[in-house]
């Protein structure tokens, strides 16, 4: 997890903050182009139980492997995992979590 240079990371961080930039700019152009909102009280009501729901599971989770890590950590005395993958986990359980949360509200045809 150090092999990798500070001044590529701060490098891909960089690239990262721009894209999302221009990203968020795109979005907004193309709201005030069409008149109407991209998202409507459905979309809002959808992204805010999705959240919901994945705050309470990454939650849980992100207890659940604090407790495997600590218990490993009593009786083996080594870690499970490095705090750089558990975060790196917890942050990727959390993400697919809400994109497949939102993913199924927005089929499914009742809020």
């Amino acid at each position: 997890m150090t092999t990798i240079p500070w001044s590529g990371v701060s490098g891909g961080i960089l690239l990262i903050i721009v894209v999302i930039g221009i990203f968020v700019v795109w979005r907004l152009l193309k709201e005030r182009r069409s008149g109407f909102p991209l998202k409507d009280e459905r979309t809002q009501k959808i992204t805010g139980t999705a959240a919901t729901y994945t705050f309470y599971i990454s939650s849980y989770f992100t207890l659940a492997l604090m407790l495997v890590n600590l218990l490993n950590l009593e009786f083996t005395a080594v870690p499970l995992l490095e705090t750089g993958y558990a975060l790196l986990i917890s942050v990727m359980v959390q993400s697919l979590t809400f994109i497949g949360i939102q993913a199924y509200l927005h089929r499914k045809s009742d809020l």
